[in-house]
């Protein structure tokens, strides 16, 4: 569930890949970025950041980086399924059975909150907000908004945790994609070519046979996943009508959003989940775990500004293949997830697709020359 507290990731892979987009135009004017990616990454433009903390980022080598990347962006996802899961078949002894997730996503988000404001007084992580014009008007006609549609995505990507295995998730969600294309083609801010559409053909064709190969297909899961997706594709179009001019990095975003979707997530969980969260969040999880939960989903997105600083962004989007493998593999051993052949041909198809259309034309065809080079041709 925690996928999406990606909280996560706040959608931090998109907002890096953003970021990172900006930095290689920055380095080389030269490269064009069109299609899927932009539309996903226009969401959160760089600050200028102080130069002192650019320049001692940029020192680090981004191995280390990348690697407690993707170890957090994991982590957030399969912690918050061992807390939520109880399904037959996952190890459903060794899991908390804790059946709240718009509870646990707003625990997540008030801690956030919190975190956010803690560092923006004592640290200059979240220096970002100084360049950000932020009036009320603005704020409850543009923040607001993009904010609920933020938690209708995390509470429905959330509640399909409850009935669907890691891998499957991980499989409907290259998606998304899809549906930010089809979303932003539909109100104008975007164009159909031939190399997206064979894109989308692909990736839409590798997401149907990884559905039609899972063993534990349960519907209502399936539709709250696709819930949380068209939720989320409308989220970053709206991102691109309602926020242009503005720039913001992860933390940046999550200082002004977490805010608003904890409100909102508060409202519903007494309607949707009654009090008895409230009753078993000590008892079934615990004081301690809770906010070792809270603190790696946080601790994600501050991952994400130093991956920002050391990583172009073709390298997080090998970094963001290597770690869904990663994630199902993971998932597959520790909650004995059931993963079938024609889902790993299908998954495979799909991040394909992916990879292609995070990669602008001209890296890919500069890599495609050097394969010829390599075999002779």
């Amino acid at each position: 569930m925690s996928d999406k507290v990606q909280l996560q990731d706040l959608s931090a892979e998109q907002e890096a890949d953003r970021l990172l987009e900006e930095d290689d135009a920055q380095r080389n004017p030269n490269v064009l970025s069109h299609g899927l990616t932009q539309l996903e990454r226009e969401e959160n433009l760089p600050p200028p950041a102080t130069s002192n903390q650019t320049s001692a980022v940029k020192r680090i080598h981004p191995a280390p980086i990348i690697a407690i990347w993707i170890a957090l962006s994991s982590s957030v996802i399969l912690f918050n399924a061992w807390i939520l899961g109880d399904k037959p078949g996952d190890l459903s002894h060794l899991q908390l059975g804790f059946r709240y997730p718009i509870f646990l996503t707003t625990t997540h988000l008030i801690y956030a909150t919190i975190g956010t404001r803690l560092m923006r007084r004592f640290t200059h992580l979240i220096d970002g907000v100084d360049n950000i014009d932020m009036t009320w008007d603005r704020w409850y006609k543009n923040i607001v908004p993009i904010g609920a549609l933020f938690s209708a995505s995390l509470i429905f990507s959330n509640f399909a945790y409850l009935t669907l295995s890691i891998p499957f998730i991980q499989m409907l969600k290259a998606f998304t994609s899809v549906a930010v294309l089809l979303m932003s083609v539909a109100m104008g801010l975007d164009t159909f070519n031939q190399r997206k559409a064979v894109v989308v053909v692909a990736i839409s064709l590798g997401v149907a046979l990884a559905s039609y190969g899972e063993l534990k297909f349960v519907f209502s899961g399936f539709v709250f996943q696709c819930l949380g997706i068209v939720f989320e594709a409308t989220r970053l179009v709206a991102i691109q009508k309602l926020l242009q001019g503005m720039r913001m990095d992860p933390l940046v975003s999550l200082y002004y959003y977490a805010p608003v979707c904890a409100v909102f997530n508060m409202l519903l969980v007494p309607i949707f989940e009654g009090y008895a969260p409230f009753e078993e969040i000590l008892p079934r999880v615990g004081l301690v775990t809770l906010v070792l939960n809270c603190s790696v989903a946080l601790c994600l997105n501050i991952s994400v500004v130093f991956l920002i600083g050391c990583a172009s962004s073709l390298v997080l989007t090998l970094s963001g293949v290597l770690k869904d493998i990663l994630l199902v593999a993971g998932s597959v051993i520790l909650f004995g997830s059931p993963v079938t052949l024609v889902q790993l041909v299908g998954y495979s198809i799909a991040l394909t697709g992916l990879f292609v259309f995070k990669t602008s034309p001209e890296v890919l065809a500069g890599y495609v020359a050097k394969l010829k080079a390599l075999v002779g041709r």
